[in-house]
């Protein structure tokens, strides 16, 4: 006991940051990282929450003058912007960064640094999004920007060029993330966690990362070529002079569709998490979940064209993405019927992480199979852009997203707090959320069965929207005070919840051994694994006699082989340092500097990131690059 309190004792010395602001703004460790991931996320829904309340009352009834055409237009699109882009992606990077160090038995990620400094980019390309709104001059093009409205002829604001610079700046934060999530799934998991025992969490993050290193560069090209044609006079979407709007189309939906499954498929991982642990049984069909999850990713870019049926593409090419988007739906209806037979033959226990996985199930058949409607080329010809476009993108991002995320705030916050929510809170969260879902989102369906277009701010009593619209509105509101509520929750069981333990769900992955709260280091000694559920399947440690595995020499955690997870060699982790931030910042200044075509303090803050990144990467004693 006394040898075990000396090596925590040693390696809470090693790992701890400095107890001041430079430690708090220097700090690389993953787990603080993560809760400020979830943080600012959370923080970015309230604020698109609060733009789509301005957004339901001004449609609450016929002829409303709450707002005006342009500020509905602003508030719009700085709705859809924020929770697509700032919050849906993030919040689930957040849980990736703080949970797969864990998952995998690692005591950090592989490039901690570069760890850090997807925060601070993520943050800073929100902060300058932001910027645009308190100068009177938001964004105003929808979060889709399509061409020629977002050029400087119909837009001729700054706001749009806000919109593109903060969106390139998420681009770089994006992209790092996933290299480093990519490098530490595959290079550090324990000894004996080959691919076929990775927790499912592990296989849906691992591909949404790919999924986002290779569909990423389409936005970032497509925001670049409208930054040129914006501010220096270019022509790339400007049909007069040999451009093409629809390049804007191809190039930003190649990206768009890809996104939706970023933003569903770590979701999908997280209630293949929970349901194994509160039916108390292993997860039905692991492998069919694994490839469907795989597949998903793949296919998912052979479907873009779906969003443009109505440009008079070629109907042989319509076909084609017609079919893909259809067979898409099959993987995702694989992964249904593995959940819903894991709670057929388990024992459900239903608690609040429960209750969310459960609604989420619900409410991805609904949004689903309106999904496989729109993908029927005639079906599609008649309801596009209509207020069923709307009700469907809702049941999925919400509930393929916002379900899972609260399954899992409910699921790991006692892990990361030490305090179980509480449980009566967490029902009227949950039952408010599902109710308001219900009414409000499902009655946008029928609202565009009556023919109500998307996007527009007002209409008249003779429409025959106003009941839906009235209905729609009471739903949302009903939604957001659940949304509320649990918030609420989370603050007040973080001070009054009872005390967590180290596994109070009996659990079966690895995050659930260690104490709760985490200590800063993660684990004494790297474990091995020998089955998919190491905290189930009880197996004897593999012996350590030289005591390779606990790795008190300075930052350090062990590196595995690729595929088997055979032990590898020691990976040495870097110190804390403001780098990231300097660097972060220097690339906010960039960014403001090219929106005011201030062309020499560009220069200026490009050459302080290239001073930045040059003494980032220079080695130090000690240390690999990270």
């Amino acid at each position: 006991m006394a040898e075990s309190a000396t090596l925590h004792d040693r390696l809470t010395e090693i790992w701890s940051d400095p107890p001041n602001i430079y430690g708090k703004l220097a700090t690389i460790d993953h787990k603080k990282i993560g809760k400020r991931y979830i943080v600012t996320a959370i923080a970015f829904l309230l604020i698109a929450g609060l733009e789509a309340v301005l957004m339901r009352i001004q449609l609450i009834g016929p002829n409303v003058d709450f707002l005006s055409a342009e500020a509905y237009n602003q508030i719009m699109t700085m709705h859809g912007t924020t929770m697509i882009f700032w919050y849906a992606a993030p919040i689930l990077s957040g849980f990736a960064n703080y949970l797969v160090p864990m998952l995998i038995g690692a005591r950090d990620m592989a490039f901690p640094r570069l760890n850090a400094f997807t925060y601070w980019t993520f943050l800073f390309s929100g902060v300058l999004l932001y910027i645009s709104p308190l100068l009177g001059s938001a964004p105003r093009g929808g979060w889709f920007a399509y061409v020629p409205f977002t050029n400087d002829f119909y837009s001729p604001t700054i706001g749009m060029d806000f919109f593109a610079f903060s969106l390139m700046l998420l681009t770089v934060s994006t992209t790092a993330g996933a290299i480093n999530l990519i490098a530490t799934i595959f290079r550090l998991r324990a000894p004996g966690m080959s691919v076929d025992r990775m927790p499912l969490f592990l296989w849906s993050t691992s591909t949404t990362q790919f999924v986002i290193v290779f569909s990423l560069p389409a936005l970032t090209a497509a925001l670049v070529l409208l930054e040129l044609d914006r501010l220096w006079g270019f022509h790339f979407y400007d049909s007069g002079a040999a451009g093409d709007p629809l390049l804007w189309l191809q190039l930003f939906w190649f990206f768009g569709h890809p996104w939706v499954y970023i933003i569903f498929l770590p979701a999908t991982g997280m209630i293949s998490m929970v349901l194994p642990v509160f039916c108390r049984r292993p997860i039905v069909g692991y492998t069919w979940v694994a490839l469907a999850t795989v597949l998903t990713g793949l296919v998912g870019f052979g479907v873009w064209v779906h969003h443009m049926f109505t440009t008079g593409l070629p109907q042989v090419s319509m076909g084609f993405f017609s079919g893909a988007s259809m067979t898409i739906s099959i993987f995702t209806t694989i992964q249904v019927f593995a959940w819903v037979a894991t709670i057929w033959t388990g024992r459900p226990v239903l608690k609040a992480p429960m209750l969310f996985a459960l609604g989420f199930i619900i409410l991805i058949v609904i949004g689903g199979l309106s999904g496989v409607m729109t993908a029927v080329i005639p079906f599609d010809w008649q309801l596009h852009d209509t207020y069923f476009v709307v009700g469907h993108i809702h049941f999925v991002l919400i509930g393929a997203n916002v379900f899972p995320v609260f399954a899992a705030l409910y699921y790991w916050l006692p892990k990361m707090t030490g305090r179980i929510m509480n449980e009566r809170l967490a029902r009227w969260n949950f039952g408010l959320m599902f109710t308001g879902m219900l009414v409000g989102f499902f009655t946008m369906h029928i609202t565009g069965f009556l023919g109500m277009p998307r996007r527009i701010f007002t209409y008249s009593a003779a429409s025959g929207w106003t009941v839906a619209n009235f209905i729609t509105t009471v739903g949302a509101g009903i939604f957001v005070i659940g949304v509320l509520i649990g918030i609420f929750n989370f603050f007040y069981s973080r001070k009054y919840g009872l005390p967590a333990g180290n596994n109070p769900w009996n659990a079966d992955t690895l995050e659930w051994s260690s104490t709760s709260p985490p200590p800063i280091y993660g684990v004494e000694r790297i474990p091995t694994v020998a089955s998919r559920h190491p905290l189930w399947d009880e197996h004897k440690e593999e012996d350590d006699p030289e005591n390779r595995r606990v790795l008190d020499d300075g930052k350090q955690t062990l590196a595995t082989t690729g595929v088997d997870a055979h032990d590898g060699f020691v990976a040495r982790m870097p110190g804390e340092t403001v780098v990231p931030l300097v660097t972060g910042l220097a690339l906010f200044g960039l960014c403001l500097a090219l929106l005011f075509k201030l062309l020499w303090l560009a220069l200026g803050f490009a050459v302080a990131t290239a001073i930045a990144i040059a003494y980032w990467m220079w080695p130090k004693d000690k240390e690999l690059i990270a």
